[in-house]
């Protein structure tokens, strides 16, 4: 049994409001001039830091009841660091001072109860309720959209940041949704147990924020999505608190923890959950392989992926993709491999892996074996790819101060159809990109995870902007993008969910039957409509 509170590993180090990350962590005027002169086309000078000090923001519409005011704040500086999330498209209108509508109120519960209050005042009053764990949102998944609605209140969870129970004999524990990731990490060490999810985002969003949007970790093997480490939920809703039971599975029906998993807070409120957990690794591997021609690679990851030998990182990297991590910059594809073990050792799992890798024509790197992987450093060529990994958020918002278009999409198809994809989104978003701009763009591509019948292929772009004009520029490329997806019938979101901006694929994607259900649960479990409105169902 545990109680462990984490408020977080640097409660005193400042958020950036506008941008991803820390704010002392973004480039500085003449490191983001530097990432301007790579492109052709950006601005002469990098646009100014963002203020809040320069945003016009009004009285919120609303104020809250005597009995939630301590709850709930109405400061500017709060309201304007919840009002999106860190798509490139919210960092552009963010530096143009255009960030959108801002909520009227941010709100912090302490407990279920605080919840449960929060969102009967607010049905009562027909004010939106934007849940929000990290805001590392990139699909416009925690702003509002319209006017609808009054008010717009920001449900901040963070609050609910604890590990409550840990049984170390089911290697489960029950924590609360608002934690952050480096805090529930560290409120599972002392037990030797490790939940093992590890997006890019990883310091900067929560568990129910991944539990909401069906996340998927860094680990690109085996168990690496959040669905996967589910045990059970507890979510409170306008209609009531669901509850599943801990169950190691169940064959009663469908589940009722995937009615809300992915849900994006437009069902209920996810405030706790029992999570599968793992031994803390002990033993790790990693090699990088090249290849002289990208699909080479591919055929080389799916024979990793259609063995047993489960690695936790096996990443290709297109040779652009390579070059702008650093791991090669002699025009080869990369392929990053990294095995870990809490039992024994894994050098023969890399090997047999490097082994299948070299049967496709890959190309070992001298003396690239040693520790590294996901958790830890490693070889050079790894290294240097992790490195860039963490880091790219930040030049992104550096590149976005030029004026560029920097952002990132993905998908996942089957094996078949995934050389014909990759070219043909590669083709469209270039050919999208110069229509815009009249500038040639970038598009580079990775597979970031792969499973025995296809692979999540995550596509960078890099392009010029229009001065002014940067977020339509972004929309355009992305509408190609997203059309040349729904032709290969590959999914608009792997593991970066649907958010508002990939609501027209998403649309398309399912079928109208489930689409008639989920409205119908919509209207059941949120009937005045106020929940994180127009994200999955209606306008």
């Amino acid at each position: 049994m545990s109680d462990t509170h984490s408020p977080g590993l640097h409660p005193s180090r400042p958020r950036s409001w506008w941008g991803w990350g820390w704010a002392d962590d973004h480039p500085d005027d003449a490191e983001c001039a530097a990432l301007g002169a790579l492109l052709p086309g950006t601005l002469a000078k990098p646009l100014p830091v963002p203020r809040v000090a320069d945003l016009r923001i009004g009285p919120p519409a609303v104020r809250p009841p005597a009995s939630l005011a301590r709850l709930v704040t109405e400061d500017p500086a709060e309201r304007a660091a919840h009002a999106m999330g860190k798509a490139y498209r919210d960092v552009i209108r963010a530096l143009r001072g255009r960030p959108g509508r801002l909520p009227d109120l941010v709100a912090r519960p302490a407990r279920d109860q605080d919840v449960a209050d929060l969102l009967d005042w607010a049905g009562g009053r027909g004010v939106a309720v934007v849940p929000y764990g990290g805001g590392s949102s990139v699909t416009g998944g925690v702003e509002y959209r319209g006017d609808a609605h009054r008010a717009v209140l920001s449900l901040d969870l963070t609050g609910l940041d604890r590990v409550l129970e840990v049984d170390t004999a089911g290697r489960a524990a029950r924590i609360q949704a608002g934690i952050l990731g480096p805090a529930l990490e560290a409120g599972l060490r002392p037990h030797g147990l490790t939940l093992r999810h590890f997006p890019q985002s990883f310091a900067f969003s929560t568990l129910g924020g991944w539990l909401a949007t069906r996340a998927g970790g860094h680990y690109a093997t085996g168990r690496t999505r959040i669905d996967d480490f589910a045990q059970s939920l507890r979510v409170v809703t306008p209609a009531g608190t669901a509850e599943s039971w801990r169950l190691p599975a169940s064959g009663a029906g469908p589940s009722p923890d995937r009615l809300f998993l992915g849900s994006e807070g437009a069902l209920g409120v996810i405030t706790e959950a029992w999570m599968r957990l793992t031994e803390r690794p002990r033993h790790r591997a990693s090699a990088t392989v090249s290849f002289r021609r990208f699909a080479d690679g591919l055929e080389a990851v799916r024979a990793v992926a259609q063995s047993d030998l489960a690695p936790a990182n096996c990443r290709l990297l297109d040779a652009g993709e390579a070059a702008l991590s650093g791991a090669a910059r002699d025009g080869s594809a990369v392929l990053v491999l990294g095995f870990e073990s809490a039992t024994g050792p894994v050098e023969a799992r890399l090997a047999a892996a490097v082994e299948l890798a070299r049967e496709h024509r890959g190309v070992p790197a001298e003396g690239s074996r040693g520790p590294g992987g996901p958790g830890g450093d490693g070889p050079d060529a790894v290294g240097a790819w992790r490195s860039a990994f963490l880091r790219m958020p930040y030049l992104r918002d550096g590149l976005a101060r030029m004026g560029a278009v920097v952002e990132t999409f993905e998908t996942a198809a089957t094996w078949d159809r995934l050389p014909g994809l990759v070219e043909d989104v590669r083709a469209a978003t270039a050919a999208a990109a110069r229509e815009a701009t009249r500038h040639p763009a970038t598009v580079n591509c990775r597979l970031t995870h792969v499973y025995p019948d296809g692979a999540a292929p995550y596509f960078t772009v890099l392009a010029a902007g229009r001065p002014g004009e940067e977020v339509a520029v972004w929309d355009h490329i992305k509408s190609a993008a997203t059309g040349t997806l729904h032709r290969h019938r590959a999914t608009v979101t792997h593991h970066h969910a649907v958010g508002r901006d990939h609501r027209p694929g998403y649309d398309r994607q399912r079928p109208e039957p489930f689409a008639l259900a989920l409205r119908a649960a919509k209207d059941a479990l949120d009937p005045h409509g106020i929940l994180n409105p127009g994200v999955l169902v209606g306008p």
